[in-house]
């Protein structure tokens, strides 16, 4: 019988990566994130998985080792979102956010797990601008640790997600393990917002309701696939209006996004679906607090394309040599 290759998440918020590991056939040892309903939801839907609800900037490299019963350098992957909110282009960005610095926690544990492979997203504003001094601190902090590093801007939309959805991917392998860092290839099937709603028989719309009369007024002006500041002025520049014939624009941590036809933003089965969560994926709180969790999480089925490349492709080859 072959043995799962392990991983650990950090900022792991709902589990969109923890999805993405399990579904490319790892056993998650362990899961850590602060906030509380994203853990709560984590714990819904993996509760073969321990979570911690912890700060970690509190948590060592080695009461994880301890706890999860390896020793440095066994991990496979150990994987990782810090926050992006002084990155992102869809807020207020400020290259000075405290928040910007949590990937110095992460790379504080790359040191003290050695995994042979790690795996860290964050949002494209860090490459543009004035952010991308921090962009350079960042790939020099990883590559100081000893690792083959490589950063590459990937768009969810080319891993079978129906979601636009481009984010920054480093992958580091330990200078030992005799492979490269690489990523995987374009599945080849781009996946339309008609095709995703294609059968959804769940579509519970409390929380849609636009409330800004403003909005509600013109929302039947904004056409198909443009945002609402078209007819609505700038303050709604990152309310959009889905086409039918494309994949979704981004999804982000504030309700964005309005159903194409309908009057409304969308419901949380719609949410997963254009995120390529499972139906039968349960979101804990309100509707704003389910978006929010959609939002910050990682595409499950794009990290499932990262992951199996990582175990085919770095990982394997490893093991058969």
């Amino acid at each position: 019988m072959e043995t799962k290759p392990t991983v650990i998440s950090t900022f792991a918020g709902c589990g969109g990566s923890s999805l993405g590991y399990r579904l490319a056939g790892y056993r998650e040892l362990l899961a850590l994130d602060y906030a509380k309903w994203p853990v709560a939801t984590f714990r819904k839907n993996f509760p073969e998985v321990p979570m911690w609800h912890r700060d970690i900037t509190e948590v060592t490299a080695q009461e994880i080792l301890e706890f999860c019963g390896i020793a440095s350098g066994e991990l496979d992957v150990l994987d990782g979102s810090p926050p992006c909110q002084g990155f992102s282009m869809a807020g207020n960005r400020n290259v000075n956010d405290s928040r910007n610095d949590l990937f110095k926690e992460y790379v504080r544990l790359i040191e003290g797990l050695r995994p042979k492979v790690f795996v860290m997203e964050n949002v494209p504003g860090m490459i543009q601008g004035s952010m991308q001094g921090r962009f350079i601190e960042i790939m020099k902090a990883l590559k100081a640790t000893g690792y083959k590093v490589k950063c590459k801007l990937m768009n969810t939309a080319n891993y079978g997600v129906p979601q636009a959805r481009r984010r920054l991917i480093w992958i580091g392998v330990r200078d030992d393990i005799g492979a490269e860092s690489s990523f995987p290839a374009h599945t080849g099937n781009i996946t339309t917002v008609r095709e995703a709603f294609t059968g959804l028989t769940s579509n519970d719309l409390t929380g849609t309701a636009i409330s800004s009369p403003e909005l509600l007024q013109n929302v039947g002006l904004i056409r198909q696939g443009h945002g609402a500041d078209e007819v609505c002025g700038g303050s709604y520049f990152n309310t959009i209006r889905l086409a039918w014939n494309r994949p979704a624009q981004t999804i982000i941590k504030t309700k964005n996004l309005l159903h194409p036809e309908e009057p409304r933003y969308l419901s949380i089965a719609e949410c997963k679906r254009i995120a390529s969560f499972p139906d039968e994926f349960e979101f804990l709180g309100s509707h704003t607090k389910a978006w929010g969790q959609v939002g910050n999480a990682v595409m499950p089925k794009f990290m499932q394309a990262i992951a199996s490349h990582i175990k085919d492709a770095i990982l394997t080859p490893r093991k058969m040599s």
